[in-house]
């Protein structure tokens, strides 16, 4: 069976948008999720989310993976963004739509 780990980076792998977070993104389980999730739905590009919830290897795994201490956690293009502050910071100065569409070749 594959380790935390190997998931968390398989998952970022596979994904050009990827969001961990509490809840889906149908129903997230905090506020800080709810309005990464929010930002995302807004640029209108596709994007996925894994519940760290549901399971709490990965949600301690990740914290240490990315040397970040929260979540919700936002992978662009396999790269670590940030939590909800900054990706609404990047959103408002339109930083994260030039990254989205690098990652994607959306335009945002």
């Amino acid at each position: 069976m594959a380790t935390a780990l190997d998931r968390i980076q398989s998952a970022i792998a596979q994904n050009k948008i990827l969001i961990f977070m509490k809840g889906n993104r149908n129903f997230p389980q905090c506020g800080f999720s709810a309005a990464t999730v929010a930002v995302f739905d807004e640029l209108g590009v596709p994007y996925e989310t894994i519940d760290v919830l549901s399971d709490p290897e990965v949600r301690e795994q990740v914290k240490a993976y990315s040397n970040w201490p929260t979540i919700p956690q936002v992978y662009i293009d396999g790269k670590f963004v940030g939590g909800c502050d900054i990706v609404r910071e990047l959103y408002e100065s339109g930083e994260l739509q030039q990254m989205v569409k690098s990652a994607t070749g959306a335009s945002a």
